[in-house]
């Protein structure tokens, strides 16, 4: 029933997902559905716990990882992206955490784990200098997300597509070793909204 439920969530969002969209799915009546769980909010919330509990079982199997804590993080993130591939809870919790900010945000579960990762990467001489550790947070959220967008415009699609996982690796690999072939150096800075380019 869990499971059904987080398919239809994932789905439909919370707004458009009904028990009785929900009994249909799991092939039971919605008098079997509200004897487990009498509200929908009480079965989005059985969602979200599954959806934690995986992500969390997955950072403990990653706590042993002999990694240098930067090469920790990547692994995190791509542990969190195969979750989302692979996993419809997780998928369910994303989605409920932004449909109702209420519920409580997915990455409130791993965010700390990295948090504490980079921490440990820039004590160890691992991050430059000129990278604020708040802006690699900032980096490491943006990758997450957007491995969620990738996978969510294309799930159901009948075009066949890359793993998020395999994406996700190649696009670590370049913001490790940056894009820029001038180097710091060759940055500019950004414009002033409120002048013109040149002044």
């Amino acid at each position: 029933m869990v499971k059904a439920a987080a398919l239809e969530f994932d789905r439909a969002g919370y707004d458009g997902t009904s028990l009785a969209r929900i009994s249909a799915a799991a092939g039971m009546s919605i008098g079997a559905v509200t004897f487990h769980f009498p509200s929908k909010r009480e079965l989005a919330d059985a969602v979200r716990e599954q959806g934690r509990s995986v992500t969390l079982a997955a950072l403990e199997n990653l706590a042993t990882d002999p990694l240098p804590a930067l090469g920790r993080v990547v692994d995190l993130t791509l542990e969190l992206a195969r979750l989302m591939e692979q996993e419809p809870s997780v998928r369910s919790t994303i989605r409920l955490g932004r449909d109702h900010p209420g519920m409580g945000s997915w990455s409130d579960v791993w965010l700390p784990t990295v948090r504490k990762l980079l921490d440990r990467a820039q004590e160890n001489g691992q991050l430059r200098e000129d990278a604020p550790l708040s802006d690699v947070i900032t980096l490491v959220e943006y990758l997450t997300s957007g491995s969620e967008a990738y996978l969510r415009s294309r799930i159901g699609s009948e075009v066949a597509f890359e793993s998020a996982v395999a994406q996700l690796n190649r696009v670590w690999r370049l913001a490790l070793a940056g894009v820029s072939a001038d180097g710091p150096a060759g940055r500019r800075k950004a414009p002033c909204p409120l002048e013109p380019e040149g002044s």
